[in-house]
Order: structure tokens, then C-alpha cells, then sequence
């Protein structure tokens, strides 16, 4: 009797063990094969860019930065997009930020006032990218605009950094009449952008402003709004 009761409780705890057993290889056979490889971490790229505004009274829009690997927001002597258009008459840089061949984007929420700085950061998660584009309106221009385009960041490593100053162009949309209502900044509170070009359509360096006080009489500038290239001081450092 007693020898039947250490036997059935034998029979039942080997039993037992087996049962964990082959649990124990089918999850480690499901898991094998159900769970697939995650791919390593890779973190993104982080830049910033700082934009400070060297004129006396030209307030500037802000400042539109993109990330990309191919296209360019212009070509000098060559006709500006409707998008940079856009932005030198109005200071809306959001279809710029939107071009085909933007890859990252961001902007900054606010008017770059004279002396003052803004800075934007932009993050891509390519680790191939290659170019940076920015740009930001004159405001009291009929369609001047500064930035840089096309800018190789494909070398940049945590910590390095990229500085120097830029001058204002003439997006060639827009005749520079100085003329009131034509103007969208403070100066002025005129039209901004307008589909017609009577100007000669091509990007170049600015000429400057005449004004009022320099024999323009029918100009709504004045000297103050006058400027010397460089009219921004741009760095660009990468921080992650």
C-alpha cells in the first residue's frame, strides 16, 4: 500500500516535470521565431541656427530653415520660385518650408527686430543629410530677403559650428518703388505678395534703399531704413 502511494506520487511529479518542460521549448521555440530583430537605435540629427539682425530699422520675418539632399531655395541670375517670391514680398516663409525637395523643416514664431537674434532648431532623422537652407524677409522692402542656401552640413559633427555674415538680395519680383502701399513692414503696412512681376525677374544682390531724404519723394522710407551689407550675422552648429 505504501509502496503504491510513493508511486503514484513519483509517476505524478515526473510528469509535472516534463510539462514544464516542453513549455519551457515551446516558448523558447515561439520566440525564436515570432519575435523579429529590432534595428539599433539611431538618433537623429539636431542644428540650430542663429540669425542676428545687423540694419538699423529693418525688421526681418522669421526666419525659415530647411534640411535637404538635393534643390536650393534660388539660384542667383536665375528667377526666384513663387515660393521665395513669397517670402521676399510678404515674409510668409511657409511655402518655402513646404518646396518638393524639403526634407525637414522649421520656422521661427516671431519678428527679428533690429539688433536682436532668433534661433530656430531643425532635427532629421536621415542620417545622410546633407544641405541647410534659411532665409527671412527685409520687411520694409518692396522684396529684399537675406539667408543662404544649399549650405554642406554633411560633415558636421556634435559641436561643430558654422559662422559668418550674409547680405541682402533682391528677389527681382517686385520694382523696389518704395511706393506707398507696396510695402508690407511697419513702414509702410502695404500689399505683401503679388502674383505679377514687373521687375526683372531674376535673384541678385540688393541695391539698398534710395528713400525720401535721398530724393525719392514719393518713397514711405526714410534714411533710417537704409542698410550695408552684411545686414545678418548666421551661425549654424550642430547639437546633436
Amino acid at each position: 500500500m505504501n509502496q503504491n502511494k510513493f508511486s503514484f506520487k513519483e509517476g505524478f511529479t515526473l510528469c509535472l516535470k516534463g510539462l514544464v518542460a516542453i513549455s519551457v521549448l515551446l516558448l523558447s521555440a515561439c520566440n525564436n521565431s515570432n519575435t523579429p530583430a529590432q534595428p539599433p537605435f539611431v538618433a537623429p540629427k539636431f542644428f540650430t541656427v542663429k540669425v542676428t539682425n545687423l540694419t538699423s530699422n529693418q525688421p526681418m520675418s522669421p526666419l525659415g530653415v530647411v534640411l535637404h539632399n538635393q534643390g536650393a531655395f534660388w539660384v542667383q541670375n536665375q528667377p526666384a520660385s513663387v515660393a521665395l517670391e513669397t517670402l521676399a514680398e510678404s515674409g510668409d516663409n511657409s511655402a518655402l518650408l513646404a518646396e518638393s525637395f524639403v526634407s525637414d523643416s522649421a520656422s521661427g514664431s516671431s519678428i527679428i527686430t533690429p539688433g536682436a537674434s532668433q534661433t530656430v532648431m531643425v532635427v532629421s532623422e536621415d542620417q545622410n543629410i546633407s544641405m541647410l537652407s534659411f532665409a527671412t524677409m527685409l520687411v520694409n522692402t518692396n522684396d529684399g530677403f537675406s539667408g543662404a542656401t544649399a549650405i554642406d552640413i554633411s560633415t558636421m559633427l556634435v559641436g561643430d559650428n558654422q559662422s559668418f555674415k550674409q547680405m541682402a538680395f533682391d528677389a527681382g519680383t517686385e520694382a523696389n518703388s518704395e511706393a506707398q502701399g507696396t510695402i508690407p513692414g511697419p513702414a509702410d503696412g502695404g500689399e505683401g505678395f503679388n502674383a505679377a512681376r514687373d521687375d526683372v525677374n531674376f535673384v541678385a544682390g540688393h541695391a539698398g534703399v534710395v528713400s525720401v531724404d535721398d530724393g525719392l519723394s514719393s518713397s514711405v522710407l526714410n534714411v533710417t531704413h537704409k542698410f550695408d551689407n552684411p545686414v545678418i550675422a548666421v551661425t549654424i552648429t550642430r547639437i546633436q
